[in-house]
């Protein structure tokens, strides 16, 4: 494996960027010259960065035997939006991100391709990413993820002040929008037909966000969707993620390679 600590201008931020990259190994074969390599775009959480996941888990040692990428970008404490008083991190991870890392890495471009999946904040933002672009992802990951995120603004126990969670989200008192509220994207996701990702959630019993994980399971069991939801006990910690990307990892639709 390839393990590289990327800087680069993003033209839609205005601003130097950083992202962590596993790459597999290449071999001398022809075809594997040509390759392009399947990605997993993994989110990290609100207090955390690019560097959380390889500092804190052991992911390049999961990934080894897939034959598979893995893109860590940081995007600070947006919620992966398009922030009201901020930058567009929103139009920055869907659109711009995937297209510079297909420009400097070979990432295949392929649905079946790519899977998306993050803990807590970057937990919400997988999901938000499959529910807004479903033709782009196979698959998507959340653990512990702030999946029931209008439950959350109008709290005052919630981890983020009110000038920040204005400054994300703008106003709030009267409800979150549907393109940003997770409960109202995979209800219209569902009734639009649209083919969407395989998804998985997981959260531990003891998390502050348990509520948030059984509350969109049971509304996306009512629309019918055929949806995995794993839950144990465990709180909000490196040591459960740990655990359950390794478990992200085998479910993924991934063609794995002979051993």
């Amino acid at each position: 494996m390839a393990y590289l600590q990327c800087e680069f201008h993003s033209s839609v931020l205005g601003l130097k960027c950083s992202m962590n990259v596993i790459l597999p190994q290449r071999s001398a074969e022809p075809n594997q010259q040509k390759k392009k390599w399947p990605t997993l775009w993994l989110l990290h959480g609100l207090g955390d960065n690019h560097t959380d996941w390889m500092r804190r888990t052991s992911i390049e040692r999961y990934v080894e035997p897939l034959d598979m990428a893995v893109v860590m970008p940081a995007v600070n404490r947006s919620f992966y939006q398009n922030m009201h008083k901020g930058l567009r991190y929103g139009i920055f991870i869907r659109e711009e991100l995937p297209g510079i890392a297909r420009s400097l890495f070979p990432l295949s471009e392929k649905r079946e391709d790519n899977f998306v999946a993050g803990l807590s904040m970057g937990g919400y933002g997988a999901f938000l990413l499959a529910l807004r672009k479903p033709h782009n992802y196979a698959a998507a990951a959340s653990l512990s993820g702030v999946l029931d995120l209008a439950s959350h603004l109008n709290d005052d126990e919630t981890r983020i002040s009110y000038e920040e969670r204005y400054n994300i989200f703008g106003p709030v008192e009267s409800g979150l929008s549907e393109d940003r509220d997770l409960m109202s994207l995979v209800e219209n996701a569902v009734r639009s037909g649209a083919e969407l990702p395989a998804l998985y959630h997981c959260c531990g019993k003891e998390d502050y966000l348990h509520q948030d994980n059984v509350s969109f399971h049971r509304k996306a069991q009512s629309l019918g969707m055929d949806i995995i939801f794993e839950e144990s006990a465990a709180d909000h910690t490196w040591d459960y993620w740990d655990k359950m990307i390794q478990r992200v990892l085998q479910w993924l639709p991934l063609e794995k390679p002979d051993v």
